[in-house]
């Protein structure tokens, strides 16, 4: 067995394999950017190694950089997590050469199913099912428009050496394919340095189903059951599910058997999945085999009862598997929801900035081998912690919980409630839209295919299910007004002179305040009269009362936690924190998000953002689909921003005439630049 390995990775992943290897016994190298020099994989492990600048191309991608941090600290294998170099054959060749285990497959198994097209090719004669599509060389426009009308439309479009949601168009008509490709192999090329694509018939409401697969260096494989990953937003898995929903017997042990054939038709060694379409009338297709440990393994984990790292260790060691397929068995059914910083209600885009507030649900734990996390039943596994920042070079994923429970529904409403619970405050968030998908109908039901998420009505993709009655949410912000800003926030005493700040010989004035909620603007007032841990907030005609702990303050936050003692939600816990101008309301299980519409914030130009178009993140500019002087209309494509290593298109937001397109193709912007600006009348145009 090793005694030292290398992490070759960041985040939640080097943080997971840390733990398994130190529960092994073995010591731990980790590497870093200059941009992770306060991450918590950094601190954990044994040793740690600065690969470079926060560029991943400058650290965590750089091979000759990572082995000679292997070779620097003595470790005698590496571990690749997910992303980074871990499906690049070139990094697994050069640990060879450099006598170095690459705890994953070999190379030449990489190198073919890295290739979607060389993958599929392999496969075929053992008889997996595959698509009707093109997987060949020639790439000219000619050859694949030529082949896209021998498929049908609609199709896909995916880059051969895609993962993770990247490079992946979807075209529904011939007109539409040529600007599709080009955008596909750009977006291709910035990701995986490979321009190459394939072309694949789509097919209509499929489930995605895949198969997570063992084999060892004894010639033994085996499969650890099949998860369904068809919650997807832009192509990427949102909540992941094991075992998949609705499976027959005979189903499920075609997909096992159909995964082990796939492994062995490329002499596959360590942790793989086999990724399957399953259409409407049960029949399933091969779509592609990721060659290393997936985001969602920790639902296999729960289900199974073991620890897929280890496992992966021991084999990259050369012992055998320590379970034969008559061993394996699902126990309960597990969910794992991804939490990313980003905005779901402007199109998911990623989001930037410092979590000034971290905080997980109580009862809540991270544990491997047999059976782990079974005890809560609830797992988390997260690279943040208050005052960390979500870096834009990197992935922003910052964590993902899961839940385990005998049954679905008993799971599903686990991870609700999980969900309900965890505070991330500083950075645009998906945990309440993640909570308003488990309570989505057509999800809770089970069977939903990957076209739920584009389905959901505007509204419902955009907020989470409202159940906070609107007087106890104007009287909650009344009270978290009074809790930033009165005059008591931080007095305790037994004056009774000075306890009478409620106290009028009339009727008390009220306070008015201009809040926004998404795109609605609304005016509370109200009064606050506090005595004590007590208070009672008048709100127009009604009074709630409300029980508190005294506010809490730090650099950043101010926060006011307590029960509601009256009206509807009366027994309900509730939690107020404010960042910045923005308040963030939970009672119960519900919560939302406000902004305190701040007079000295409010810019005397309040109609300037309809005018323009902003970066929403930092970025470089790759197109620009208008001229000055172009009539546009609300919804219109107008820029082309490339960041996180994906590209987003960004709309008008009205109807206007271009006047000014201050940066062109090439320039790198700053969040909040303005990258086009209408003439405010159109017709002065």
């Amino acid at each position: 067995m090793f005694t030292k390995i290398l992490i070759a990775n960041r985040g939640e992943i080097a943080r997971r394999i840390n733990r398994t290897a130190q529960a092994m016994g073995i010591h731990t190298v980790a590497v870093y950017s200059t941009a992770d020099a306060h991450a918590l994989h950094v601190q954990e492990c044994n040793e740690a190694v600065c690969l470079g600048e926060p560029e991943a191309a400058q650290s965590y991608l750089n091979i000759d950089k990572v082995i000679a941090a292997a070779r620097q600290t003595g470790a005698q294998a590496i571990h690749p997590g997910y992303g980074f170099l871990s499906e690049n054959a070139a990094f697994a060749q050069a640990c060879a050469n450099a006598h170095i285990t690459f705890i994953g497959p070999g190379v030449e198994a990489i190198r073919i199913m890295g290739s979607k097209s060389e993958a599929k090719a392999c496969v075929q004669p053992a008889g997996v099912p595959l698509i009707p599509g093109y997987f060949g060389a020639d790439q000219t426009l000619h050859t694949l428009q030529s082949e896209a009308e021998r498929i049908g439309f609609p199709l896909m479009i995916k880059a051969v050496a895609g993962g993770g949601g990247k490079g992946i168009r979807i075209v529904n008509s011939a007109g539409d394919l040529q600007a599709a490709l080009e955008s596909c192999q750009r977006e291709a090329k910035n990701a995986f340095g490979d321009a190459t694509v394939m072309l694949e018939k789509q097919i209509i409401k499929p489930r995605h189903v895949e198969v997570q697969v063992f084999a060892d260096t004894h010639g033994n494989v085996v499969h650890l059951f099949e998860r369904d990953c068809s919650a997807q937003r832009r192509h990427q898995k949102v909540i992941e599910e094991a075992p998949a929903f609705g499976l027959t017997e005979a189903q499920r042990e075609a997909f096992g058997r159909t995964a082990v054939q796939v492994a062995k038709a490329v002499n596959y060694v360590g942790a793989g999945t086999v990724e399957f379409l399953l259409d409407a009338r049960g029949e399933f297709f091969f779509m592609e085999m990721n060659t290393r440990l997936q985001v969602e393994h920790p639902v296999t984990e729960m289900i199974t009862g073991f620890d897929l790292v280890q496992w992966q260790i021991e084999i990259a060691a050369g012992l055998p598997l320590p379970a034969t397929q008559e061993t394996i068995h699902i126990d309960g059914h597990a969910f794992e929801a991804r939490l990313y910083a980003e905005n779901p209600e402007q199109g998911f885009l990623p989001a930037i900035g410092t979590v000034e507030l971290w905080e997980a649900p109580q009862a809540i734990e991270f544990r491997t081998g047999t059976h782990a996390g079974r005890t809560a039943g609830i797992r988390l596994d997260s690279s943040m912690r208050s005052g960390l920042s979500v870096s834009p070079y990197y992935d922003p994923m910052v964590g993902k919980l899961v839940t385990w429970a005998p049954t679905r529904e008993a799971a599903l409403n686990k991870l609700a409630d999980a969900l309900a619970q965890l505070r991330c405050v500083g950075v645009k968030n998906n945990l309440a839209w993640l909570r308003s998908l488990c309570l989505h109908p057509e999800f809770a039901a089970g069977g939903y295919d990957t076209g739920l998420i584009d389905r959901m009505t505007v509204n419902t993709e955009a907020t989470p299910v409202k159940a906070i009655d609107d007087p106890t949410l104007h009287a909650l912000a009344g009270l978290a007004r009074w809790a930033l800003h009165g005059q008591t926030m931080h007095r305790k005493t037994t004056d009774p002179l000075a306890m009478l700040d409620g106290f009028y010989s009339s009727a008390p004035p009220l306070r008015e305040d201009r809040w926004a909620e998404r795109n609605h603007i609304f005016t509370t007032h109200t009064h606050v009269a506090v005595h004590a841990d007590q208070a009672v907030v008048q709100c127009g005609a009604l009074s709630l009362s409300f029980t508190f702990d005294w506010p809490l303050q730090h650099a950043s936050l101010s926060r006011l936690k307590g029960s509601i003692a009256s009206g509807p939600h009366a027994g309900s816990a509730f939690d107020l924190i404010w960042h910045g101008d923005n308040l963030s309301i939970h009672v119960g299980a519900e919560q939302t998000s406000l902004q305190w519409q701040n007079p000295a914030h409010i810019r005397a130009d309040q109609g300037h953002d309809a005018h323009g178009v902003a970066a929403p993140m930092p970025g470089k500019v790759f197109a620009v689909f208008v001229k000055v002087g172009d009539t546009v209309k609300k919804g219109q494509p107008l820029i082309g921003l490339e960041a996180m290593k994906m590209e987003h298109t960004l709309n008008s937001p009205c109807d206007g005439v271009v006047q000014t397109i201050p940066h062109p193709v090439g320039d790198q912007v700053t969040e909040g630049t303005e990258l086009i600006h209408f003439f405010e009348d159109a017709k002065s145009a």
